[in-house]
C-alpha cells in the first residue's frame, strides 16, 4: 500500500503581493513578484511524497522554460514523473496568484493542462491501476478526469476529488468519488436551490443524505467538517500567524490522499491532514510551505 497517483495539473506560479486588488480602471504598485513551481496536481503530489507517500505524478507540461524548471523540481521531491508528457502545441501553464495580507486570489492560464485528455488518460492506465488512490483536481478537462475516475474504480481504488476551481460537473462525477473536498464556496455552489437556504451543518447533513460520497469540507480558521455515520464532526485547527494561504488546500488533499492509501482511519487521516494545512499557512509559497512528517510531528508537539 502507500502508492498515490495524482492527475492534475503543472503550473508556474507568478505571486504578485500587493495590500489590496486595484479596483477597475486603477494602477497599483505591487511589493514583490516570486516565482514558484506549482498547479494544483503538482502541489498535492508534493504534499503527499513529503509525508512519505509513494506518488505518481500525471499531467502535461509546454516544451519550454517553465516546463523545464517544473521538471528539474519536481524531481528533488521523490516524484514518479515518467508519464509526464511535453506538449509540443501549448505552453506551460501559469497561475497568477494575488497575495494579500490575510488571503490571495488566483487566475489560472491553462496552457499544456487543457491537452490532458481522455486519450491520455488511457495511455497511462496500467500506472493508475497500480495505485492505491486517485488524486484529482479540476484544472485539467473534465472528460480527462471522468475518464481517471472510471479507470479507478474498475481497478478498486479510493478516489479522492478536490471540485477546485468549481464545475457544475462534479455532481455527474459523484457516483465514482469516495471522497469529495470543497472549502465553504465550493461546496455552496454544490448545493441544489433546495438545500441553499439552510444552515451549513444541515445542508451538508442534507446533501450527504442524497449522496454516496463522503464530504469533506474545508472551512479555513474553522477546521475541517466532515461527515461520517450520519454523523457531522469537526477537525479545528491551531491558531497560528498567517504568511501566505496559498496551497494550504493542496497540502491538505495531499496529506488526505497519503493517508488513506495507508489505510489510516478517516479521522486521523483528515487529522493529520488538517494540521499540515496549518503549518503551510505559517511559510511563504504553496510547496516551500509544505511539511515533511518530521515537521508535522515538531508542530503538533
Amino acid at each position: 500500500m502507500n502508492k498515490v497517483v495524482v492527475l492534475g495539473s503543472l503550473n508556474m506560479d507568478l505571486v504578485t503581493t500587493l495590500e489590496r486588488l486595484p479596483e477597475i480602471g486603477e494602477t497599483i504598485i505591487a511589493k514583490q513578484l516570486d516565482y514558484f513551481v506549482g498547479g494544483k496536481g503538482a502541489n498535492q503530489a508534493v504534499a503527499a511524497s513529503r509525508v512519505g507517500g509513494d506518488v505518481m505524478m500525471l499531467g502535461k507540461i509546454g516544451r519550454d522554460t517553465f516546463g523545464e524548471k517544473i521538471l528539474n523540481q519536481l524531481k528533488q521531491e521523490h516524484l514518479n514523473l515518467k508519464s509526464i508528457e511535453e506538449d509540443d502545441k501549448s505552453f506551460t501553464g501559469i497561475a497568477n496568484v494575488f497575495k494579500l495580507p490575510t488571503d490571495n486570489c488566483i487566475t489560472v492560464v491553462a496552457g499544456a493542462n487543457g491537452m490532458v485528455d481522455d486519450k491520455y488518460v488511457v495511455a497511462h492506465a496500467d500506472s493508475i491501476a497500480e495505485a492505491d488512490v486517485l488524486l484529482m483536481q479540476l484544472e485539467i478537462p473534465i472528460e480527462a478526469v471522468k475518464q481517471g475516475l472510471s479507470i479507478a474504480k474498475a481497478a478498486g481504488l479510493v478516489t479522492v476529488l478536490n471540485p477546485a476551481p468549481f464545475s457544475a460537473a462534479v455532481l455527474d462525477l459523484l457516483p465514482q468519488v469516495d471522497y469529495l473536498t470543497p472549502n465553504e464556496l465550493e461546496f455552496s455552489s454544490l448545493l441544489p436551490d433546495s438545500l441553499k437556504e439552510l444552515p451549513f451543518e444541515e445542508a451538508m447533513l442534507s446533501f450527504s443524505e442524497q449522496y454516496d460520497t463522503t464530504m469533506i469540507v474545508t472551512r479555513g480558521a474553522k477546521g475541517v467538517t466532515y461527515v461520517q455515520d450520519s454523523q457531522l464532526l469537526t477537525v479545528p485547527t491551531q491558531e497560528v500567524t498567517v504568511s501566505d494561504t496559498t496551497g494550504a488546500g493542496d497540502t491538505f488533499n495531499g496529506i488526505l490522499a497519503q493517508q488513506l492509501s495507508r489505510g489510516e482511519s478517516l479521522a486521523n487521516a483528515i487529522s493529520l491532514a488538517t494540521a499540515g494545512a496549518t503549518y503551510a499557512i505559517t511559510k511563504f509559497g504553496a510547496q516551500t510551505g509544505m511539511p515533511t512528517l518530521l515537521d508535522l510531528q515538531a508542530f503538533q508537539a
